[in-house]
């Protein structure tokens, strides 16, 4: 936790406390840990449609003749794959192969040889992200323009988000793809509109001027949104296996570890920031990977509880919840590579007791709807 009065506030901050949400510090913001109880917040965006604030994650708008060129030697995706209005979800990487950031970058169009992309980032590592990037642009003709503090961000996620959002927009929903994107007009200004979300169920995040985000919120809730805080968003992405920055991943942590290999496309042509020590893992095979968990009995496994066998610490668990879905205990966590397949057992060591768990497919929940 951070002292509040050291703590940043959304667009939508006032409307937030007027809602009675349970306000919590979160990555140096004052934000919504819950507001009708993270159960109910949960099964409506499984049921019906939730809505998340998420103003407080970075936004980036990169523009100029060279940003493709830039981003290819900082990911390990190839971006020159995709078309204007589609996306990509990856990682800045280190030098050493480590997860400097998670990050989706929306590629918007090229006019007049400049080139428009969208990145956004993480909450805790925007400013490190910035720098990074700025750091490599170097010559290229890149202008970074950082609208974290001018836009609001909202994320409407669930099986009725689309109906419930459609009357707001002046273009058909139904025409967005997943990780696909568009600009429109709504609520008499520009809004950035996505098909991408972090809870496993279909759904959008927008992008819009902060003096207009509460109207959004407000029209969207009137619609039948859910209002739903940071504690349904966790056991959401738990659910669906999504990695939380800082605690599933990190920089010490490769791509290649966290199940994210998909991420790196080798048949790219160019040459990317951490490629050298990615390839040396692919050829030895990586010590750990990350594994789905589902524990016996009620049993909750939390951050940094250790995997044991035979009083020997040889793992360590990253995120762990009693899935509301589900009805039992989840969990992610690194183990030995040799270890590492489903069907497997593992002790979880929860205060004073080793508890079994089984290896198990992950995500551990799929949506039907997507």
């Amino acid at each position: 936790m951070t002292e509040k009065s050291s703590l940043q506030r959304t667009p939508l901050y006032d409307l937030m406390v007027q809602s009675q949400a349970r306000m919590v510090g979160f990555s140096g913001w004052e934000m919504p840990v819950q507001f009708s109880g993270i159960s109910k917040e949960h099964a409506a965006v499984r049921q019906q449609a939730g809505l998340f604030d998420i103003s407080h994650m970075g936004k980036f708008r990169l523009q100029g003749q060279d940003v493709l060129a830039l981003l290819q030697g900082l990911v390990p995706s190839d971006l020159a794959r995709l078309q204007p209005g589609q996306a990509q979800y990856t990682v800045l990487l280190n030098p050493e192969g480590g997860i400097i950031d998670d990050v989706i970058f929306y590629y918007q169009e090229t006019e007049a040889q400049t080139q428009h992309w969208v990145a956004i980032v993480n909450a805790a590592t925007k400013d490190k992200d910035k720098i990074w990037i700025e750091q490599h642009i170097g010559s290229l003709a890149v202008e970074l323009v950082d609208q974290s503090a001018d836009q609001g961000l909202i994320a409407i996620q669930g099986p009725q988000a689309l109906q419930m959002l459609q009357p707001l927009s002046q273009v058909d929903l139904n025409n967005i793809a997943a990780f696909s994107h568009v600009e429109t007009e709504m609520l008499g200004t520009t809004a950035f509109v996505a098909r991408t979300g972090y809870t496993g169920e279909d759904g959008f995040e927008i992008m819009i001027p902060a003096a207009t985000a509460s109207t959004l919120w407000q029209s969207l809730t009137a619609a039948g949104a859910t209002p739903c805080g940071l504690g349904a968003r966790d056991t959401l992405r738990l659910e669906a296996a999504m990695s939380l920055y800082g605690q599933d991943i990190n920089d010490q942590t490769s791509p290649l570890e966290a199940g994210l290999g998909w991420l790196v496309h080798w048949d790219k042509t160019v040459d990317f920031i951490g490629k050298d020590v990615l390839a040396k893992q692919k050829a030895a095979g990586v010590e750990r990977r990350i594994v789905g968990l589902q524990l016996e009995g009620r049993n909750i496994a939390r951050h940094d509880y250790p995997i044991v066998q035979a009083d020997q610490t040889i793992g360590i668990v990253t995120s762990g919840t009693l899935s509301p879905t589900l009805g039992y205990p989840i969990a992610l966590a690194y183990v030995p590579a040799a270890m590492a397949k489903v069907g497997n057992t593992v002790d979880v060591q929860i205060r004073n007791k080793a508890v079994p768990a089984t290896i198990v497919k992950r995500p551990f929940y799929r949506s039907p709807n997507k």
